[in-house]
């Protein structure tokens, strides 16, 4: 091969010839900050940044528009009813927008921004772990406190102090738990046994947003505001503990999940369009898509957590999984942020629910 040839060969595959860009491609461009701190514009510039900023810029376009659809968006179709076809009806009727999270979140700061959404009735169910109902309660009894992530384990233990992650929650604050909850548990048996009252997981936790009658209680606003709270896994933690206790004190309470069962799948098949926000994964995650499932998927959906696909597990999975069983809709608007929750849900909250409408 000549020179001339080995230039030319080399020429044209360095410099192949592309294909002109579709006319609506976005351009790549970040933040301009010599044009002084703007927080508004600054995340609005992550949709055209690249890589998990435009994940974020995404799940505010989906979240936003979870929070604009009505039915009078839809045609009219063949089978609605008269109520269904009534103008004012359809201008009314909203999106349901599932909303999930794991206990550690309920222990951070990020109850604040929970409490937030619950108070203001901005989303229509919740569903979480024992843990991510319990601690907001026992946040209304003692304080958590800031630690560190290497702080050592037997050494907090011999001081009744007990660790997630980098947050301090002293010991005491569960024996404060206990001595508030187990009078509530004798008058939940009481009803049981007197007036048949049927206990599930979902009124557990509405009753006892009744008794905390505390501002800062998320369950407090849910109960104030009539919005289900959901948690399959309810025995397991605190709340399960003091369940055990209760069983050899006073025995005979009993927790029925296969009621929440029915009225958590209800929620998703009886909505006209549904969304899904899911800030970590696990039962949480699986809970929400699963009801989803029952209606063949969720027209929205915005997934945050840090896990990765490769393990299969289902809090690595990306929304197109959910796609394959059916708990999203194929033509679904979702994303999957990769990011902790606590750093970019407030952005995201701040970016979509808290604006003024």
């Amino acid at each position: 091969m000549s020179n001339e040839d080995i230039s030319k060969a080399a020429h044209s595959a360095v410099l192949a010839v592309s294909e002109e860009a579709p006319a609506d491609a976005l351009p790549i461009r970040g933040y301009d900050f010599d044009n002084g701190v703007d927080y508004n514009a600054l995340l609005s510039s992550y949709i055209s940044t690249g890589f998990q900023a435009t994940s974020f810029g995404r799940a505010v376009e989906i979240i936003n528009k979870m929070r604009a659809w009505r039915l009078s968006d839809e045609p009219i179709a063949d089978d609605d009813t008269d109520e269904e076809r009534d103008p004012a009806f359809r201008k009314n009727t909203k999106c349901k927008i599932f909303f999930g999270y794991t206990s550690n979140l309920v222990s951070s700061g990020m109850r604040e921004t929970i409490k937030y959404l619950v108070k203001n009735s901005m989303v229509n169910v919740l569903v979480s772990t024992a843990g991510g109902v319990e601690e907001d309660f026992i946040k209304c009894l003692g304080q958590t406190y800031l630690g560190d992530f290497t702080l050592q384990g037997r050494t907090l233990r011999g001081k009744g102090l007990n660790r997630i992650g980098n947050l301090i929650v002293p010991n005491n604050n569960y024996c404060k738990f206990e001595d508030w909850i187990m009078p509530i548990f004798d008058q939940m048996l009481k009803e049981q046994q007197e007036d048949g009252v049927l206990w599930t997981p979902s009124k557990l936790i509405h009753r006892l947003g009744k008794e905390i009658d505390h501002p800062d209680s998320i369950y407090y606003w849910a109960y104030k505001n009539n919005i289900p709270v959901y948690c399959p896994g309810i025995t397991d933690g605190s709340i399960g503990d003091m369940l055990f206790f209760h069983s050899y004190r006073n025995p005979g309470l009993v927790v029925d999940v296969v009621q929440d069962v029915r009225g958590m799948n209800n929620e998703a098949i009886r909505a006209k369009k549904t969304g899904i926000i899911i800030l970590g994964g696990g039962m949480v995650k699986h809970h929400i898509c699963n009801a989803n499932l029952m209606r063949n998927g969720a027209e929205y959906a915005v997934l945050v957590n840090t896990a990765q696909e490769f393990d299969g597990s289902d809090a690595g999975a990306r929304p197109d999984e959910a796609v394959s069983w059916g708990k999203i809709k194929a033509d679904a608007d979702s994303v999957k942020v990769y990011a902790e929750a606590s750093l970019v849900f407030p952005l995201l909250v701040a970016q979509t629910f808290a604006q003024v409408e």
